[in-house]
């Protein structure tokens, strides 16, 4: 499944294809829906929010879309009057004078005004999105340590989207490296310079991930995919201290670390 950094770019490119034009059509699959299609007509898409792996689509007319794709749910963007043929079932369709944009075979699918989105079932329980502007290594020390998460296992509470919304299992593996901490510590047995780099190591890995869209960059990640320290890499030698990087199981998911320098 896509992480948050991967929702935000689908969620860019969705908003440079259609945003700030006027909608000439809107059409839904599911019933329910079908009366915002007249609402929506001939008003703009402002912006697409992220909230971890949710999007919130809000319209010129103070309605909002919201969206998660969960395991199959995907968009597309086409031209207008374009009409691919897939075999995935339409679920719902934006265009405008020039562009379309589609989603197919997601299944959570709502349409909220402003003041239902704080009582909306996901969103009401996720926390921060790991993207968020406002994120600060001191916000997220004070997450880690709240009485709710400092008793959690670090491997499994990084999957946790109460937590922070958007980290999954690939960020997961590539925090901890980063950080030089072993998955199976408590957020509460670790020591002041651990929970620094932990925390600070949380904030700068998706945003890396969303910023260089998977390309190298030199200065921070010395030549290589970021995401690659260790994930999918058991058996090759880790770059920090040349031991062999290993893969288990947590929480039903393949993890991928160094159990020599993540102690």
């Amino acid at each position: 499944m896509p992480e948050g950094p991967e929702i935000r770019r689908a969620a860019d490119n969705l908003e440079q294809a259609v945003a700030g034009h006027p909608l000439t059509r809107v059409w839904f699959a599911y019933e329910t829906l079908k009366p915002f299609e007249e609402m929506l007509t001939g008003k703009c898409i402002e912006r697409i929010e992220t909230r971890g792996k949710a999007m919130l689509t809000h319209f010129s007319n103070g309605l909002t879309l919201y969206t998660h794709n969960q395991l199959y749910g995907v968009w597309r963007i086409v031209d207008a009057g374009d009409w691919p043929v897939s075999s995935r079932v339409l679920r719902v369709r934006f265009e405008t004078a020039d562009k379309a944009i589609l989603l197919y075979s997601a299944s959570d699918i709502e349409m909220l005004e402003q003041s239902q989105l704080d009582q909306q079932p996901f969103l009401k329980r996720v926390g921060p999105d790991v993207l968020d502007s406002s994120l600060t290594v001191e916000r997220i020390k004070a997450r880690i340590l709240s009485p709710e998460f400092r008793r959690r296992q670090l491997g499994t509470l990084m999957l946790d989207q109460r937590f922070l919304a958007g980290l999954g299992n690939y960020l997961r593996a590539e925090i901890l490296w980063e950080a030089r901490i072993g998955p199976r510590y408590h957020a509460e047995a670790l020591g002041d310079d651990c929970l620094d780099r932990l925390a600070q190591a949380i904030l700068e890995i998706p945003q890396c991930s969303y910023q260089t869209r998977g390309e190298a960059d030199e200065s921070r990640h010395h030549g290589t995919l970021f995401r690659f320290h260790v994930f999918h890499r058991a058996g090759e030698p880790c770059e920090r201290c040349l031991n062999m990087i290993e893969k288990t199981t947590l929480s039903s998911r393949p993890f991928y670390w160094c159990p020599h320098c993540q102690k």
